[in-house]
This record gives C-alpha cells, structure tokens and sequence, in this order.
C-alpha cells in the first residue's frame, strides 16, 4: 500500500460548511434585494426537515444540507449589508448624527481632516432609520484637536449621501461598498464629543504611539527607515512615501506592510520562545501568548488580515495544547468560517480573498507540490544515507529548501497574479522573485523590530536602538533593492481585465481546480498539479489586456 505524502493525509469536514454558505453571499450580492428573513426562515426550515427525513440517506442529506447553507447565507448577506433602498435616489442632505468610532484613517497631508468608519448611534427624528448603519465619514479638524479613538462617540454635522450598489474595485467607494458601508459624511465638523473612548481604547491608542517612538529610537538622523519600521511592525502604511508605496506594490511585496500572516506567525512565534524560557506549563503558556498576540492585533488597528491570521494561528496551537492532529486544511476552514460568521462582508474584500486564497494554494498545491519535486529529485539516490559526508547532507537539505520554496512561491503567485489584476491592475511577474527574498528579510526585520519594542517597554533604550539599527539595516536593503529590481524590464506591466467578471470568475476555477486537486491527491490521470496553472495561463492569455 503506497503511502500519502504527509500533506495529502488531511481531510475538512468543515468545508461542507464554508462553501455552500460562502455560495450564498456571493448569489445574495449578485442578487439583490432577496428577502433576508424569508431566505433564513427557509433555510432554517430545511435544516430541521432534512436532519428527520435524509438522516438514513448520505447523498441527499448532504446535498439538502449545502442547499439549505446557500440559502441562509444569501439571506445572511442580506441581514448585514442592511441596505435601505429607498435612499438610492434621494440627493444629499445635511444630517447631524451621533457616531460611534470604529476605525481611523490616516489624516489628510495638511492635517485638517479626519476620517474613519463609524456606526451611526443617534440621528434627528426624521433619520431614525439610519441608526445602526455603518458609515464613512470625513471631518474638519480644528487646531490641537485630537483625532477620536475608537469607542468615542462624537456629534457631528455634515452633508449624508448614498454610496452606489457597487463602485469600480480599484476606487476607494469600490472598498467602502465591499466592506458594506451604505452611506458617507462629507464636509462635516465635528459638534461635540457625546462620550469618551473606554479605558481600554485609550490604552490601546496610547500604546500604539508607545511604540511608534520606541521603533524610531536610534533613527532620528533616519526619518525614511524609521517610518517603514513603523509601517511593517505596526501596519502604519501612511507611514510611506508615494515612491516607496509604488516600489511595493509594484514588486508585489506591499503585503509586508499590511499586519497578516507573516507578522502574527513570526511574533507567535517569537512569544513562544520567550514564555518557553520561563519554563511555563503548556496550557498557562498558550493563554499568555494568545493573550499577547491579540493585544498586538488591538493596538495595530484590529486591521481584518490580522484577525484572520490571529484566529488561523491560534487554532494551530491550541491544537498543540490539546494534543490534536495538526491539520493545517481543517484549521484553515475553521478560521475563514469563524471570519465570515463575524463579518460576511469580508468575503468580497481583496484582504480576503487573497490572504485565504493564497494560504489554500500554499497548503493544497504548494506543499504537495514540493513533496514530488524532492522524491523526483533526489541526490545521492544509490548512496546509503548512512554514508554520506557532511557536505552531502548540507547540498540534500539545501535542494530540499529550495525546492520547497519554489513550488511554495509558484502555488501563491497564480491567486496573487489574478487578484492584482483584479484589485490593483498590475501583472507582477516578478514578485515571485522578489517575496523569494524579500519574505525571509521581512521577517528578520519584524523579529528585530518585535524585540526592540520589548527591549523599549522594559526601559533597555541602548539595546532598543541595537535592535533599530539591525532593522534599519535590512529594511535599506530592501529597499535599495526593490529600487534596483524595478528597473528590469518585464518585471511588472499594467494589466486589466476585459470584463471584471471574468477575473472572479477565473479566480473561481482556480481554487476550485486547487480543492479538487488536493481531494484527489493530484493523480497524473486527472492532470497531476497542471490544471491550476493552465486556468491562469488561459486567463493571461484570453481574458487579460496588457499596457
């Protein structure tokens, strides 16, 4: 009996779950106005009829459960965008309403407004309706005056307008409407604050602008790197200059900046070293580290990559604590199921579907994918392992990382090549090589940078600015070097698609061509690992224009 590569053994009973419910958010945006609760009340319906009448029948009890999920899901999608439709056609008005802070952005150049999102707490008589609605609002801020902190509510007044169904996905009205927000609130000013922010908000804003200053001690003759120091460790991409926000994004690498993945597993990481010095019991260890980590996720802005990670992380080590099976697939379904149960909305933001897009791949195809690189190419194959020399060893172990790596990167960059098209309009193939680089060096520097924040708060400020320098150092690198990488030709170009549907739709195939795959543990008679790569060289070629 022939034995499973290590990364096929894994199975997810949880997707049974996770697609037919992200099935029905997706036909509840495609078709609007469905009404919410008589779709939920079906679904909800169907639930109970098929658990007394299909119990003893698999395939229709299975089949009648996806159906009932699309069905709750799309009545789901419903239920949270809460769009009220007979404001589509009314012009803007001026509104006074109570907002309640949920999210800041970066303040204009010149310092004059402020802008976030918020939900709407309180409105005048006439706008009642309005109450609980999430909004984007833009404020006038006067001389000295603080920008609010989350938990705030304020009074303001300002001119209310709609935001359109769905807006162009590169445009900022394109994200506010992905992320479910009906309404925005210009020109306005702030009337007065209604009630402060909670104490553990205030500690949260303090400590971000803690550390802020403790990244850039040391760095004061260097503005340029402190600032992308506080742009990788505490996700302040306002931070950036204009130049190096193009460099990023145009090599593919601006995800570094953005607190995801890498940032949550490399400071876990460096968390359960730290705990595992002080000789702790498993169970009291993972709660202080969960504890840590989220507080990290907190002050950073509860940016939603980070609670995705946060929640993928510590599922994998509570599975550690518990003495399970590390199944990273399942783990995967979990934390995606628990974010759109959270917020739906997630679903149609480009955060999500490539933060979650590309993990799949990397664990579906890139894994598998390196497994039969390294059995197909194995050195020293006639020699005894017992007798090889030290420097044998040293070339196995590095052909096996580099091959690793390559079939890791070349798994990701087909969800990445789709969804910067879609999102960003650029083709970057040369991000393959550049995140080969640049994804080890991002992490030293978050490592660096997670120590000289310790070093800062333990009041250790000579070692803080040690940490700073080395950071420096390698983000200079970076950055001299992705300045250099540019200027080679074909390393990005300009790229849309000729209808937006199709990049969703390719983008679909794919991960279905990904989760088949893997189900049938990528079988030469079906194709082997060839399918995903030829929908991505099929979308290039026909649905994609250059320039």
């Amino acid at each position: 009996m022939t034995t499973l590569p290590r990364s096929l053994r894994h199975r997810a009973p949880v997707l049974w779950l996770l697609l037919p419910l992200m099935c029905g958010l997706i036909a509840g945006r495609i078709l609007p106005g469905l009404p919410g609760p008589l779709w939920f009340f079906a679904g909800t319906f169907m639930l109970g009829i098929i658990a007394i009448v299909f119990s003893t029948r698999p395939f229709l009890w299975a089949a009648a459960l996806c159906l009932s999920l699309v069905l709750t899901g799309a009545s789901y999608y419903e239920l949270r965008r809460a769009r009220l439709t007979a404001w589509d056609n009314l012009p803007p008005r001026e509104a006074r309403l109570t907002l309640e802070i949920e999210r800041t952005f970066t303040p204009s150049p010149d310092g004059k407004r402020i802008s976030g999102l918020a939900r709407i707490a309180q409105a005048e008589a006439h706008l009642n309706e309005l109450q609980g609605q999430h909004i984007y609002f833009s404020l006038a801020r006067r001389t000295g005056e603080a920008p609010p902190v989350r938990s705030a509510k304020i009074s303001v007044k300002g001119v209310l307008q709609t935001l359109p169904q769905s807006a162009p996905l590169n445009s900022f009205e394109g994200y506010l409407a992905n992320t479910g927000i009906n309404f925005r609130l210009n020109r306005g000013r702030v009337l007065e604050t209604v009630s402060a922010p909670t104490a553990y908000r205030q500690f949260c804003a303090h400590a971000q602008q803690r550390l802020a200053g403790i990244l850039s001690h040391g760095l004061e003759k260097h503005p340029d790197l402190a600032a992308i120091s506080r742009a990788m460790l505490l996700g302040l991409q306002q931070e950036l200059s204009e130049e190096q926000n193009q460099w990023f994004m145009r090599s593919g690498t601006m995800h570094l900046f953005s607190i995801s993945g890498l940032h949550i597993a490399v400071i876990a990481l460096a968390l359960e070293a730290l705990l595992g010095l002080l000789r702790l019991p498993r169970l009291p260890r993972f709660l202080i580290a969960a504890t840590l980590l989220w507080l990290y996720v907190d002050i950073t802005g509860t940016a939603p990559s980070a609670v995705r990670a946060y929640l993928m992380v510590v599922l994998l080590q509570a599975s550690f604590v518990l003495r399970l099976p590390v199944n990273p697939v399942a783990t995967l379904g979990f934390a995606a199921l628990g974010a759109l149960i959270i917020d739906p909305m997630q679903l149609f933001t480009a955060s999500f579907q490539m933060s979650y897009g590309i993990v799949a791949s990397l664990l579906m195809l890139g894994l598998p994918l390196g497994e039969l690189w390294n059995s197909r190419w194995q050195l020293f194959r006639s020699l005894p392992k017992a007798t090889w020399a030290w420097w044998q060893h040293v070339l196995d172990w590095s052909q096996r990382g580099l091959l690793g790596v390559l079939a890791i990167g070349l798994s990701t960059s087909l969800v990445s090549t789709i969804c910067g098209v879609i999102y960003f309009q650029l083709f970057t193939p040369g991000a393959l090589l550049a995140n080969l680089v640049l994804i080890p060096a991002g992490s030293l520097a978050i490592l660096s940078g997670f120590v000289s924040m310790l070093c800062g708060l333990a009041g250790l400020g000579w070692l803080c600015a040690t940490f700073n320098h080395a950071s420096a150092l390698v983000l200079l690198c970076c950055e001299r070097g992705i300045a250099y990488f540019l200027k080679m030709p074909g390393v990005f170009t300009a790229a849309s698609y000729t209808a937006t549907w199709t990049g969703f739709v390719s983008l679909g195939i794919l991960l279905a061509t990904v989760l088949w795959g893997y189900a049938t543990r990528w079988e030469l008679k079906r194709g082997g690992v060839w399918p995903p790569f030829i929908v991505v060289i099929t979308t290039l070629v026909f649905g994609v224009k250059f320039g």
